[in-house]
């Protein structure tokens, strides 16, 4: 397993996961994009729709109708539909079940910095686990670890 932990400081939120998922969709991967938070969904949902002005990023809610076709799923929990291996965890924190997909995305800001810390620590050791952490620099991502 990937785990990729992206300190977020500049860009939104939504703005970040399009990235990820544009690079996701075009490795011919699926993704789910988990946020217990409604709002945050919705806001996720709408950039997916709206980051590329020559094509949509195709996304839809778990639990509504064909939501095992969607390329991009996002959800309050984990649990999955599309048979995605890759995974963003929008709302800074691990989440149970993460560690069944291929690559993790753990975004957090900077009040979220001890737990992502805390996470990075929990994989110490691990050989079947590669860890990386990005950052923002001067308008673009980093990869720092």
């Amino acid at each position: 397993m990937q785990i990729d932990f992206w300190q977020l400081s500049r860009d939104p939120l939504e703005r970040v996961v399009a990235l990820i998922a544009e690079r996701t969709l075009d490795a011919g991967e699926r993704l789910l994009v988990v946020s217990p938070d409604p709002t945050a969904r919705q806001a996720i949902g709408q950039m997916l729709w709206e980051a590329k002005p020559e094509a949509y990023l195709a996304n839809g809610e778990a639990g509504t109708p064909h939501a095992e076709r969607q390329p991009i799923l996002l959800s309050e929990t984990v649990q999955t539909a599309n048979e995605a291996r890759y995974a963003v965890l929008a709302d800074g924190a691990w989440h149970e079940g993460a560690e069944h997909f291929t690559r993790v995305f753990l975004l957090f800001g900077e009040g979220g910095v001890p737990a992502a810390r805390t996470v990075w620590r929990q994989f110490d050791g691990r050989d079947d686990v590669t860890r990386s952490y990005y950052a923002q620099e001067d308008g673009r991502w980093v990869k720092k670890a």
